[in-house]
């Protein structure tokens, strides 16, 4: 939330109150009240929020967005840079214009008139330029602040006046023939202000340096001031989007972890009145696992060798229930160990192939866990030996494990994945995944920021 309303300026105390739009625009209670509680700016509702006590840590703060103008320093460098080359530019061309009719016109004359007609400008439009940013026009105030801007415009007027006539370029005096200051009588060799010099030139300037000045100044502020806007808009948008994407991932996420762990109290369950022994060792695991999934809850991406490291445990619970019955082979690749994974991906596909494959075989099965690249993207598989996929089965009504699996890979990489489940030749099933080859994930919380949506 800002520190001063939008529409007014005036300052927001920090322990008041302020009316906040989506776009986090504020305004305070009064300009609110005025505008109907509609933001100026978007056009959407203003609702009344408290404002903080005391500011965020540097910790604590959203990630750094665009400011509404421009640094100060900024301002002034390219103010002072302009006019010096527009005066360079005038005074080539006036040149060269009477160089040819050998009028005496030297280029250290022609620049210092110039300097002073045109370089004045330069410590003026910067305080033009932040005039124009205070009091921005804009659909609910155009009538009041267009007359504030004039006014404004006669100031900066009378300002570029009074800095011209310091110069000695000020005026020609057709008494000398020469061009003299308004504040230095050249013939007394003193200091002498003549008033009527700066009426002449007040009257002489002001249309000119008003419209071909000034009004070009409000211009670009006013151009720059929306375009910081409409950038800043972007990017809470985005920010929101990558939120909402965070959130839903979050989501889906959160009902993988309980899916797997009823899977595997049922697995716990079967075999309390038969083998108390391998119930208990199913359970020994089971606290492995949900050390694991603790220590990684807040995580979306891993590497594919903490995955693996994951499934194993698993793996290692459904052993106890299957004994000998079930065989898994892993074969990966050295290059893919370091690969960015969505935490949770294999698991459930092992899960469908023990559940509709291995534990439908009397004499149990094998599942291969293979990793593979090709061409920039990842490749995955998880086979299994067992009677396959039902022709009426598609990969939506398999099972919630990978219809959630599915969700969250298409949230994550957009169309840049596939997912199948199919029957192999040779008898058994097969799922494939196929995801953007990318490394450098710790397996830590930070890679949950960098989400977005794919397109």
């Amino acid at each position: 939330m800002r520190d001063g309303c939008e529409e007014c300026g005036g300052d927001l105390p920090a322990d008041g109150m302020a009316y906040v739009c989506s776009y986090e625009c504020t305004f305070c209670p009064m300009c609110s009240s005025s505008m109907q509680y509609v933001c100026s700016h978007c056009g959407g509702e203003l609702v009344r929020r408290p404002r903080r006590s005391a500011p965020l840590k540097a910790q604590q703060k959203p990630n750094a967005r665009i400011t509404g103008t421009l640094r100060p320093a900024v301002v002034w460098a390219s103010s002072f840079g302009l006019w010096t080359f527009v005066t360079l530019a005038y005074t080539i061309t006036i040149y060269e214009l009477y160089r040819p009719t050998g009028q005496g016109m030297t280029f250290l004359n022609i620049l210092g008139l110039q300097s002073g007609l045109v370089l004045t400008y330069a410590p003026i439009t910067p305080f033009a330029f932040a005039f124009a940013n205070r009091y921005q026009v804009q659909r609910s105030n155009w009538a009041k602040r267009s007359l504030v801007l004039l006014a404004g415009g006669l100031l900066f007027t009378v300002a570029h006046v009074a800095l011209r006539g310091l110069t000695p370029y000020a005026f020609w005096d057709p008494q000398v023939k020469h061009w003299v200051s308004a504040v230095w009588d050249s013939q007394a060799h003193k200091f002498r202000v003549h008033w009527y010099m700066y009426r002449n030139l007040l009257l002489v300037s002001t249309v000119d340096d008003v419209v071909t000045t000034y009004l070009p100044i409000v211009l670009i502020a006013h151009v720059v001031s929306y375009y910081h806007r409409f950038r800043e808009r972007e990017l809470r948008t985005s920010q929101l989007q990558a939120q909402l994407v965070k959130a839903r991932l979050q989501a889906l996420k959160s009902q993988l972890q309980p899916h797997f762990l009823f899977n595997t109290l049922n697995s716990i369950s079967a075999l309390m009145l038969t083998d108390v022994k391998a119930a208990d060792r199913m359970i020994v695991r089971l606290g492995d696992l949900l050390r694991i999934s603790l220590e990684t809850a807040g995580t979306q991406m891993t590497t594919l060798s903490r995955e693996l490291e994951f499934v194993n445990c698993y793996i290692e619970i459904e052993k106890v229930r299957f004994e000998e019955r079930l065989k898994v082979s892993v074969d990966v690749a050295p290059e893919t160990l370091d690969a960015s994974v969505p935490h949770l991906l294999l698991q459930p596909l092992v899960d469908n192939a023990i559940k509709h494959g291995i534990s439908r075989l009397t004499a149990g099965g094998e599942i291969r866990i293979s990793a593979t690249i090709d061409h920039g993207d990842l490749h995955l598989e998880v086979r299994d030996n067992g009677p396959g996929v039902r022709a009426a089965v598609t990969f939506q009504s398999s099972g919630v494990g990978l219809r959630i699996t599915r969700e969250r890979l298409e949230t994550i990489y957009g169309r840049q994945q596939s997912v199948e489940l199919l029957n192999l030749p040779e008898g058994g099933a097969v799922a494939r995944v196929s995801i953007p080859l990318q490394t450098g994930v710790e397996g830590d919380t930070s890679a949950d920021e960098d989400l977005s949506p794919a397109g």
